[in-house]
């Protein structure tokens, strides 16, 4: 669980930097795996 938050803050972070940069399509992108890692997360927890 805690490799996936980790994983989680750092998309997050290199999601942010990408939209302050413009690069719309790698921010989607990171957007995309970030929520990836929080159905990940989610799905530990329910377990």
């Amino acid at each position: 669980m805690k490799t996936q938050v980790e994983n989680y803050e750092t998309k997050k972070n290199s999601a942010l930097n990408l939209m302050k940069n413009g690069q719309l399509n790698a921010y989607f992108e990171a957007l995309i795996e970030m929520n990836n890692y929080k159905k990940y997360m989610y799905t530990i927890c329910v377990n």
